[in-house]
């Protein structure tokens, strides 16, 4: 039997026709099938309205009677069906009625909907019948069923959604050259395997992905994609917001940290939390503020929302779905020895991509055109503050000792095994989210503000998150004292020994201050290297010129091509007039003698940034002053 790859499809104006493209990789030949008998079209209201009627009767329109099913009711719906001969700009017709559905449906997606076909997706061809083929072993079936039997059981609609992305997305990638579609650039075996497995899970012409990062393009191609396959009519963007206007969301809820060190500090994190929301409690566009009265009370929490309880919200199926096939499948997959190396490394990619899609799910809904209700996102951001709260709460009552918290995960100060086991069991119990462990520090930094911390993981290695010492505007002076403080923490086991490594600490920073003192830091490691996103020239106009545009009017002046969009790489120095104004930095070329340096600067600088975290070591820098008379006058 000859297997063919759907790899494209284009509208032919010429031929009035779609046409498609196949590869046999077999033979190494491509194969175009030309369907002449589709047609472009779209949904007015049924009854016509007598102005629509008088338009389809000017133009010579097809039309037809057809029945949908609405999204909000499930209700069956009588239509028009408005089908257009004219392949060049069909839908340009549409604005000329008082109501219209699907016209910003592209042809081809239409086509490939309508006809159940998938682009990279494996196919069986007899004449101008195209069927496809399933393309899994029966043992992978057989596996994917008993993963998946609970699933089938508790949730029809999204076992049969997740069975069929499995299905494709377990379909070998065939070795083929895009040159036919203008890539004329290698494509290696990895960059194959992203781009048919995307075109399988968004049904996107293969080349298509070569270059498409438009998450929410594949979103809404996943779902209009469903909704025809489910003969459900498309909604347009005003009825998808239920006529809402747009409207800036809540965001997640953050616990105030408990400043200080702490031992064995686990944190927990919700799995795939945003996602796993909207699968759970039945989040979507049509369940949220739904018309049933009896569902009023299944409210969401601290909003005036309420969620349907009798249909599955189709954008909670899709996402459900979705996750269920990368955490219980490709996830797993990936890392199973037993299986070849290109099973493993498809559902490696096919897992990333899953994770991209999923980690977009909540942000799409509240700024795409086409996917957004605002409604919908703040029910979501809504139920993950509830559960984050809750988690804490439940942790408090068992005699756990939560100690930070930020939108989907939650610190632990010294927990026990048994307790976190407990915890886990209860979450899933309660609030219907799986609660895993993401990381566990022998040692633990909370400063006072919250989104900043770092901990020494168990095997030594460090994890930092927020901390002004390592963000991407400090110096490498900066940067390297902190991690050289750092390191002096990678050993410690408990409160002696974390004792004994806060005087080494007060050592190096010691050094530090006396090496910049005398001159021996490198002037490269106190270099800031910023990005100017002005014209620097437009903003020499300016009253005040800030540092990174007084390095670029310098540049300029000494015939440097300098635009917008350029980094600067500059050092402060001691403040100078140029052409009439103090500048305190120079670009780092133009310095020629430390003494130029304004080291009081950069003295304040480490200690702003080392003080986020010392303080709540209990580690003050004034410590230091009494080593050295010169150091006493900064400190």
């Amino acid at each position: 039997m000859t297997i063919y790859y759907l790899l494209d499809a284009a509208v032919s104006e010429k031929e009035q026709g779609i046409k498609l493209t196949f590869f046999n990789p077999s033979k190494n030949k491509w194969k175009e099938i030309l369907d002449t008998g589709y047609r472009p079209y779209f949904f007015i209201p049924y009854p016509i309205p007598e102005d629509d009627l008088k338009v389809i009767q000017e133009l010579g329109l097809e039309k037809r009677v057809v029945e949908k099913t609405d999204l909000f009711t499930r209700q069956t719906v009588e239509l028009t069906r408005i089908e257009l001969e004219d392949f060049s700009n069909p839908f340009q017709l549409s604005g000329k009625f008082s109501k219209s559905w699907e016209k910003d449906v592209p042809i081809v997606s239409s086509y490939m909907y309508d006809n159940n076909l998938v682009f990279g997706a494996q196919y069986r061809i007899n004449g101008k019948e195209i069927v496809p083929l399933l393309g899994v072993s029966k043992k992978d079936l057989k596996i994917f069923r008993k993963v998946f039997s609970e699933i089938k059981k508790t949730d029809p609609e999204k076992y049969k959604l997740s069975k069929r992305l499995f299905i494709l997305c377990s379909q070998p990638v065939p070795e083929v050259s895009l040159e036919r579609f203008g890539i004329r650039k290698k494509v290696d075996t990895g960059q194959l395997h992203s781009m048919f497995m995307l075109a399988r899970l968004t049904n996107l012409p293969v080349p298509k992905t070569y270059n498409n990062r438009g998450v929410s393009t594949w979103i809404k191609s996943i779902l209009h994609n469903y909704l025809r396959k489910n003969n459900i009519l498309i909604p347009t963007a005003k009825e998808l917001r239920r006529g809402e206007e747009t409207h800036s969301v809540k965001g997640a809820l953050t616990l105030t940290p408990e400043p200080g060190v702490h031992f064995n500090t686990v944190v927990v994190d919700f799995d795939s939390m945003y996602p796993s929301l909207i699968d759970s409690y039945n989040l979507s566009h049509e369940t949220i503020d739904c018309d049933h009265d009896k569902h009023r009370r299944n409210k969401v929490p601290k909003l005036p929302h309420h969620v349907c309880t009798k249909h599955r919200g189709v954008y909670s199926i899709l996402i459900g779905s979705l996750k269920d096939l990368r955490i219980h499948w490709f996830k797993t997959r990936s890392k199973e020895k037993t299986l070849s190396a290109e099973k493993r490394n498809l559902a490696k990619t096919t897992s990333k991509l899953l994770k991209l899609i999923l980690v977009s799910s909540y942000g799409v809904v509240i700024r795409i055109h086409g996917l957004s209700r605002s409604s919908l996102g703040e029910s979501i951001t809504a139920y993950g503050r509830y559960s984050l709260r809750t988690a804490c709460k439940i942790a408090e009552k068992k005699g756990l000792h939560p100690i930070y918290g930020d939108t989907d995960s939650l610190f632990l100060e010294d927990p026990t095994e048994k307790e976190i086991e407990w915890l886990i069991k209860n979450i899933k119990k309660r609030l219907k989210l799986d609660l895993s462990v993401e990381e566990r520090y022998r040692l633990c930094v909370l400063p006072e503000a919250a989104k900043a911390y770092f901990g020494i993981r168990k095997d030594g290695s460090v994890d930092i998150k927020g901390l002004t010492a390592i963000k991407s505007n400090s110096t490498d002076f900066v940067s390297n004292v902190f991690n050289d403080c750092i390191q002096e923490l990678t050993s410690v086991r408990n409160k002696s020994e974390f004792n004994k490594a806060k005087g080494r600490i007060k050592v190096i920073v010691r050094n530090a201050m006396e090496d910049l003192l005398l001159g021996k830091v490198s002037i490269k490691d106190l270099e800031y290297a910023v990005v100017i996103h002005d014209d620097p020239k437009e903003k020499l106009m300016g009253k005040s010129l800030h540092q990174p545009y007084q390095c670029a009017i310098q540049l300029i002046n000494s015939g440097k091509n300098v635009k917008k969009g350029d980094k600067m790489h500059f050092v402060k120095v001691n403040p100078f007039n140029y052409q009439g104004r103090k500048f305190t930095v120079k670009p780092i070329e133009h310095v020629k003698d430390f003494n130029e340096i304004n080291l009081l600067d950069y003295f304040k600088n480490l200690r702003t940034a080392l003080n986020q975290t010392f303080k709540p070591m209990k580690i003050t820098i004034n410590e230091f002053k009494k080593r050295k008379g010169t150091l006493s006058d900064f400190l």
